[in-house]
């Protein structure tokens, strides 16, 4: 090979390497698809809400996945599925359910598309504002809540006084 043949495959190189380094710094576009699954899973938590809020108690817990865990709002609250669906029962067949607004929501969705997670800012007539996360997953070809948690934030300028109230109503130290 002569010297023109060896700086052109030189020339080549470099622009391939800087072609290679310019695209790596381009900002990434969302996964195919992605955009579509965190729709799905928007919709999955909207249809918990709203069939909670109609005592549904049938549609509530077709979107729990078999394995599921709902965390309340009360230390002693980790109900199994079965757990919750007792808890859930005797309440929604008053005809009686519970209403939460979505004020703000953030959902993830993992590599892999099989798994979700989402926080969400909510509002409660009697609660006031409540925080909802948890996780979903991808279950019989649609997005299923694994695990929900039920918070009610507390301002940092009163956590000091409630964690005392909480202690002295419980007996912790």
């Amino acid at each position: 090979m002569n010297d023109a043949g060896r700086r052109s495959r030189r020339s080549l190189a470099r622009l391939t390497g800087f072609a290679f380094v310019l695209a790596s710094a381009l900002p990434v576009a969302p996964l195919a698809g992605q955009d579509d699954a965190m729709d799905e899973v928007s919709a999955t938590l909207d249809a918990l809400h709203e069939a909670a809020s109609e005592a549904d108690f049938d549609r509530y817990f077709s979107l729990y996945a078999g394995e599921a865990v709902f965390l309340g709002t009360d230390a002693t609250e980790r109900w199994t599925r079965e757990e919750f669906m007792d808890y859930t029962r005797a309440r929604f067949d008053t005809g009686t359910g519970w209403t939460y607004h979505m004020l703000e929501r953030h959902i993830a969705i993992a590599p892999g598309g099989g798994t979700a997670w989402f926080d969400e800012r909510l509002e409660n007539a009697n609660l006031g504002e409540t925080r909802g996360s948890g996780v979903l997953v991808m279950e019989d070809g649609g997005w299923k809540i694994a695990q929900y948690n039920l918070t009610i934030p507390i301002p940092n300028e009163m956590a000091r006084e409630v964690a005392q109230r909480i202690r002295a109503l419980t007996g912790g130290g």
